[in-house]
């Protein structure tokens, strides 16, 4: 297992810190945007303002360094990744900031079991138990006073799940593609697929909302970049227990804006979590690196 130079773990943290807080900001714009506007409306937003991010790179680097030979896995991740986006920024508009953060950053308890599904790598006793652990610390978020299975639940698991499948093709894209061009082909693709259910709800929005679509856009592409150059400088099982700075961020907003404190449920469920990713880092550390 590679490991970082003090000098670049530092730096790492600092950008992967800066990542957890704009994704955080991002959540709470989302949240406000979700009051007026459908979902499919904030999805979009957030993919086609990111395409403007890019805008000076490309002016700067010309056309040629977005030509890619791995068009086709460019685009299952951005599907996977779009799909699970749905369902995450469902969970913001309706449960608890902090909880709805849980959502995307359990997504490593899966990544084992897509491991094994479509890169035949051998599962372990230790993996599915910690996947089982993280399976039922999920459920616990989702609103277990209303059922396991409800609707929040299925929607925040799919949503993990899909997000885990992205994450494992963005790993495969890295060997050979720059975080730029990954985050790019993400917005192009998510924008032109997001783009249809949209127009079933287009109407004119006021500058308040756009404000919020615009901002949402902005911090979760600039996070996406902070993100990425971090597992650039430092392995991610390293440093990637700091992004769970994000959920206390979210929290933080959380009781700020909407007097929103974590449940018994919600403190536990966030525990199993973290336990069943602590079981997984073996796996994340040696198979699923982001260099």
């Amino acid at each position: 297992m590679s490991v970082a130079s003090p000098s670049y773990l530092v730096k790492a943290i600092v950008f992967l810190t800066c990542s957890a807080f704009l994704f955080s900001v991002m959540g709470v714009c989302i949240r406000f945007a979700s009051h007026t506007v459908d979902n499919a409306t904030v999805v979009f937003f957030r993919n086609f303002v990111g395409l403007f991010i890019f805008l000076p790179l490309i002016f700067n680097k010309g056309i040629s360094f977005f030509k890619t030979e791995k068009l086709w896995m460019h685009t299952w991740r951005s599907v996977a990744g779009l799909t699970a986006m749905y369902g995450f920024f469902y969970a913001i508009a309706h449960l608890k900031l902090s909880n709805a953060m849980v959502f995307t950053y359990s997504s490593p308890i899966f990544i084992p079991l897509i491991a094994w599904l479509f890169l035949k790598e051998k599962v372990t006793q230790s993996m599915l138990l910690a996947a089982a652990i993280g399976f039922i610390g999920v459920l616990c978020v989702a609103k277990p006073d209303s059922g396991l299975f409800n609707l929040m639940s299925v929607i925040g698991l799919s949503a993990s799940f899909l997000a885990a499948m992205a994450f494992v093709t963005v790993r495969a894209l890295t060997q050979t593609e720059p975080p730029e061009r990954i985050v790019f082909y993400f917005c192009l693709i998510g924008t032109l697929i997001s783009m249809i259910p949209m127009f079933w709800h287009w109407r004119p929005y006021t500058l308040t909302e756009l404000g919020y679509l615009i901002a949402a856009g902005l911090l979760a592409n600039t996070s996406q970049l902070f993100l990425s150059n971090a597992y650039k400088l430092a392995p991610a099982g390293q440093i990637g227990p700091v992004n769970y700075i994000a959920i206390f961020f979210a929290g933080l907003w959380g009781y700020l804006f909407w007097e929103e404190i974590p449940d018994l449920y919600s403190l536990l469920g966030l525990g199993l979590i973290f336990c069943g990713i602590l079981l997984c880092s073996p796996v994340l550390q040696n198979k699923l690196r982001l260099r």
